[in-house]
């Protein structure tokens, strides 16, 4: 169980930043925090390109939470406290269509294929699923086949929103984005011998304002009693 926190002065709400990809899993987690500790946390969740360039910008926050490559970068550059990262979870990359949509096959690195060949439109994300597709396509030579029908969503948005609209016909991301998203079904993870398993990190920003309290939090996160939030979430679990 979390600590409870008695300094006043810690509880000034602290503040955090991440991708869209953690949004579900740490508002779950932030509230239960909140409710055994008292101490208030906002975590504002945006598109991870968008997260990273405030953080590097200047823009003041107690904790960050992104891809490892994607803070690595922040450490690099001395936006964060290298000492300070921990492992929150994993995500693979799932696909989905549209609720009541047929379901394509995508049991196998061929079927896949198929399916996004035979896809009228196909949605992708900004983030570190959306380049593993990329990278796909290129591999599999479809790329320039598939370019006119390929849709990026937006910063921000949710490839799963474009699907259950109906402006993407088989969309792309990580599957703790998919998961609760309405109007969709999620038809499953890549197969293995195509997947790419994402680590989400969160770290010290540098510009915190409350280094301790932050670093409390911090150790809530990681810590065993938030598995089974992560897992709700579609996230795995990692030490």
């Amino acid at each position: 169980m979390a600590a409870i926190i008695n300094d006043q002065a810690a509880l000034a709400p602290l503040t955090g930043i991440s991708s869209m990809a953690t949004r579900q899993v740490l508002a779950e987690l932030v509230a239960s925090y909140q409710r055994q500790t008292g101490q208030a946390v906002t975590i504002e969740s945006v598109g991870g390109v968008d997260a990273a360039r405030r953080v590097q910008q200047g823009d003041v926050f107690d904790i960050v939470v992104l891809a490892a490559n994607a803070i690595e970068a922040l450490a690099l550059t001395h936006h964060v406290d290298p000492d300070s990262r921990v492992k929150l979870a994993s995500s693979g990359i799932a696909v989905a269509v549209a609720a009541g949509a047929p379901h394509p096959d995508i049991g196998t690195e061929a079927a896949l294929r198929e399916a996004v060949l035979g896809a009228s439109s196909i949605g992708y994300s900004t983030g570190p699923s959306g380049t593993h597709l990329m990278e796909l396509f290129e591999r599999w030579d479809i790329a320039d086949r598939i370019a006119p029908r390929l849709v990026k969503a937006p910063p921000g948005v949710p490839v799963g929103a474009l699907v259950a609209r109906g402006e993407v016909a088989l969309g792309f991301q990580q599957l703790s984005e998919l998961i609760h998203e309405p109007g969709i079904d999620v038809l499953g993870a890549l197969p293995p011998e195509v997947q790419a398993t994402t680590v989400f990190v969160a770290a010290l920003c540098t510009a915190a304002r409350q280094r301790d309290a932050a670093r409390q939090l911090l150790s809530f996160l990681v810590s065993p009693e938030a598995d089974r939030a992560k897992i709700d979430n579609g996230m795995t679990p990692v030490r």
